[in-house]
């Protein structure tokens, strides 16, 4: 991230009104700007945390499903509400590490391989939150990273050079009104979060109650009129499915670059439902080289994730073409005309058949899906049913729609109100 010198100095595009003649900002380094927390936990009794890329402040227990601290804890920094911790780990989202503010909890411990510090009080910690959130740092930190991670998979980023990073930074009345406009918009974006989250729980809830519980013949909800009419039908899932394998690339057969490419879905694509930052392409010349036409999904097809560590993962394809590597699976419905056996499937069939996870390693086979056996409601019950979750499926989907709308917009307006190339935000 390059910073703009104009005639005016360093200055933003867009200034609030009070501030349009309060002159340039000052670039400062993090040392001139903060203090480094050295305070070791010794005999106090603080949750352990550590940093979660995209998330913030996590504990132990629920990253790594148990306390990691062991005997290092007493060497741990405590670390209070408001103040920042630097976790060199590197993530796809932060290469060179990222940068969080405790806000989760009011006072904790955080291993002493994590680089700490508060905000001096002439400076907004939430202004310079926006910089961390972009990866500010992580532009200037690449040129310390003369290698790789080290065998405890930390970046070899030391104190002194970690707090030579610069930030521009305006006078702190400035600062304060800069941070106000972006704790405002957070604010408006973690409602809407919140919102989507209600629309998925709720579908959650309504397919346990329109679809039979294991064991059961009909489910506890049925609209008014299916009300006594019999039990759903028992059916084999290969009696209404086809299935298709994914393809085994290898691992040349992968491009980082060029227009004429493909993606590739994998295992991890299925189960992030294709919103993870990292996917992989091959060329589209490999595609009649090799003859793959049969592995190409198109938008709407349903697809099977088929190792099971974080579950058998069903995702409605709604993106362009792609191919479908080893360890996923197109399920093809054999009624093409039927679209509400589509929804049904995506909805029940994911609970059902992680129920029958096989071999040491809960990998599931074709053989495995064939013969999977769920129960089907009748033609009405069906249209019925998938027309109440295909308006679920509508809302979430707008609900998505408006928050990334609202992070578009924030993106818009940190270009925008920080005097700094906007290509690399």
């Amino acid at each position: 991230m390059k910073i703009e010198q104009s005639k005016k100095g360093l200055v933003p595009k867009l200034r609030f009104p009070e501030f349009r003649d309060a002159g340039q900002w000052e670039t400062k380094a993090l040392s001139k700007i903060s203090s480094r927390i050295a305070e070791k936990v010794g005999s106090q009794i603080l949750p352990t945390v550590s940093i979660s890329a995209g998330i913030g402040f996590v504990l132990q227990s629920e990253k790594f499903g148990r306390d990691i601290s062991g005997e290092q804890y007493k060497n741990y920094i405590v670390l209070n509400y408001g103040e920042f911790s630097y976790n060199k780990g590197n993530s796809k989202k932060y290469p060179q590490g990222c940068i969080y503010k405790l806000v989760e909890f009011k006072k904790v411990a955080v291993p002493n391989a994590f680089i700490s510090f508060r905000i001096n009080d002439e400076y907004i910690s939430d202004f310079l939150k926006q910089y961390f959130e972009v990866n500010y740092h992580g532009e200037q930190l690449k040129k310390f990273i003369s290698s790789g991670a080290r065998s405890d998979g930390l970046l070899n980023i030391n104190p002194h050079d970690f707090f030579t990073i610069s930030f521009p930074s305006p006078k702190k009345s400035e600062q304060q009104k800069i941070a106000d406009c972006f704790s405002s918009l957070d604010e408006l974006i973690a409602v809407q979060i919140k919102k989507l989250e209600s629309f998925k729980a709720y579908k959650k809830g309504l397919i346990q109650g329109l679809f039979p519980a294991e064991g059961e013949s009909a489910p506890r909800l049925r609209f008014p009129e299916s009300q006594g009419e019999q039990g759903w039908e028992e059916k084999q899932l290969d009696a209404v499915c086809k299935f298709q394998d994914g393809y085994a690339f290898s691992s040349t057969d992968f491009v980082d670059s060029g227009k004429n490419k493909m993606q590739v879905i994998r295992i991890t694509d299925i189960n992030n439902r294709n919103e993870n930052f990292e996917k992989a392409y091959v060329p589209t010349s490999l595609i009649e080289r090799l003859d793959l036409g049969k592995y190409l999904i198109k938008e709407g097809d349903l697809l099977l994730s088929l190792t099971g560590a974080a579950g058998f993962n069903f995702f409605v394809w709604n993106c362009e073409s792609a191919l479908i590597n080893q360890r996923t699976m197109r399920i093809i419905i054999k009624d093409k005309q039927n679209e509400a056996l589509k929804i049904l499937l995506e909805a029940m069939i994911s609970t059902k058949i992680n129920i029958h996870g096989t071999g040491q390693n809960n990998n599931l086979s074709k053989e495995t899906l064939k013969n999977v056996i769920f129960r089907m409601p009748g033609p009405k019950e069906q249209q019925k049913i998938a027309g109440c979750l295909s308006s679920l499926d509508d809302l979430i989907t707008a609900q998505t729609r408006k928050i990334e709308a609202l992070k578009t917009h924030k993106k818009g307006l940190m270009q925008q109100l920080f005097p700094q190339a906007t290509e690399n935000i």
